[in-house]
């Protein structure tokens, strides 16, 4: 079980990751962006085994909940970096199999 301090600062961990990420994600160093989200879903998944039974003061809640609009602000962020990038990569994909079709029908 964690204690009050060890969520705050599994949740602070998650903001700097997270931060991190839009670094990453604006830089497209799309191996680290994978990298730090896997540090991400390592912690959510030792919150979700432990938060359960922790009760936060008022000022532990407010300061969760701080953390987590700034996240879920990052998390915005990134989402606008990385989509620009992945509807480049669908058309690439998607490019090279209709060359690919288009040679296997034409016998190229």
């Amino acid at each position: 079980m964690m204690t009050n301090q060890e969520v705050l600062n599994t949740y602070e961990a998650m903001q700097t990751l997270t931060g991190q990420m839009v670094a990453a994600a604006g830089n497209a160093d799309w191996d680290q962006l994978e990298v730090l989200e896997q540090r991400v879903t390592a912690h959510v998944a030792a919150l979700k085994a432990n938060e359960e039974q922790v009760v936060l003061e008022s000022t532990g809640r407010q300061r969760k909940v701080a953390m987590i609009k700034q996240m879920l602000e990052d998390d915005r962020k990134i989402r606008d970096l990385t989509m620009p990038w992945m509807a480049q990569l669908s058309k690439l994909i998607n490019s090279t199999g209709t060359e690919r079709r288009l040679a296997n029908a034409y016998g190229v």
